[in-house]
């Protein structure tokens, strides 16, 4: 797996993606756009794509942040609770803080994703059968405990079709003004690069990484808190996008190893080409209409997922 290839790919499948829409527009338009073209471009295309790009990276990278903190290979925001505890941060505020900005709602669903993914680490740190199978399991019932209460809440105060929206991942309201938050995952994912060491020594365990200097709970939080930051902006920006941080991490493993450093810009490249591709496919299938990308997502990831597993059984047979 060469990273320029990856490069390329994603940059022609960004500018095929900018050229689809039920208004025609198309690359010779460039040069002589009309207003209404230009508005388009601008506040619709430019903007949709960017996002998919930047939701893609942080899921996958997130998923790949945990699973090194876990030493799981099938952890991620989604097996872990974190998404369904940024939905259910994301009701309290539209229930309590009716009509709140998006930076309301942004912070009510990072402060849910945080709690929500330390208690999950606190479950997971305490379970003596650390099966690779079982740990994402209990994250799977803790997620569904969660999202159970967020939809009984969401009746209860007459709020399930306005929180219906964060249920499915959609990029077809994304437009200018709708989309900014995304912009923390830069920094975010920068962050995860120049401490990459320290995540990964934290990985090996608390015992080693008292051994090397490195402040054990203190690595693993800020390695908690970027998770959930990532998570929960993509949740609330476009919706939960399932399955990218479990199988992205995987495939890339697979190809390049785990060493995190290395594996990063591969992990943040795979993850928006993945999302790219999903999303050009809900456009096209039912053109001039588009299926939801959460729903794309949902079934090719289900189908890498099985794949995954299944080949984690070959391996194991094999070597056994």
């Amino acid at each position: 797996m060469k990273l320029r290839y990856l490069v390329l790919l994603l940059v022609g499948l960004s500018v095929f993606s900018i050229f689809i829409g039920v208004v025609d527009l198309a690359p010779k338009h460039l040069l002589n756009l009309t207003a209404n073209e230009k508005n388009i471009l601008i506040n619709s295309r430019l903007p949709r794509t960017i996002s998919i790009i930047l939701a893609g990276t942080a899921l996958s990278v997130a998923g790949l942040l945990m699973q090194q903190l876990t030493r799981n290979k099938f952890v991620s925001p989604t097996t872990a609770g974190t998404m369904d505890f940024a939905k259910l941060g994301i009701l309290v505020a539209m229930i309590f803080f009716a009509d709140t900005p998006i930076l309301i709602k942004l912070i009510f669903a990072i402060t849910a994703a945080v709690i929500g993914t330390l208690a999950f680490m606190f479950i997971v740190n305490r379970i003596k059968y650390k099966d690779a199978i079982f740990i994402p399991l209990v994250g799977l019932m803790l997620g569904n405990i969660v999202s159970s209460f967020a939809t009984f809440m969401a009746l209860r105060f007459n709020a399930m079709q306005s929180i219906g929206n964060f249920f499915v991942g959609d990029f077809s309201m994304i437009t200018s003004g709708r989309y900014e938050a995304l912009f923390i995952i830069i920094p975010m994912v920068i962050v995860i690069y120049f401490f990459a060491h320290h995540f990964t020594i934290v990985g090996m365990g608390e015992s080693f990484s008292r051994n090397l200097g490195i402040s054990y709970d203190k690595i693993m939080n800020i390695g908690v808190v970027i998770s959930a930051i990532v998570s929960a902006t993509v949740v609330v920006t476009v919706g939960v996008l399932p399955f990218l941080g479990l199988v992205v991490p995987n495939i890339v493993y697979l190809f390049v190893g785990d060493h995190l450093q290395k594996t990063l810009p591969f992990t943040a490249l795979l993850g928006a080409i993945l999302v790219m591709v999903a999303d050009i496919f809900s456009r096209i299938i039912i053109f001039p209409y588009e299926i939801p990308i959460g729903l794309t997502l949902g079934i090719i990831g289900s189908v890498l997922f099985m794949w995954l597993l299944l080949k984690r059984r070959a391996d194991y047979v094999t070597k056994i």
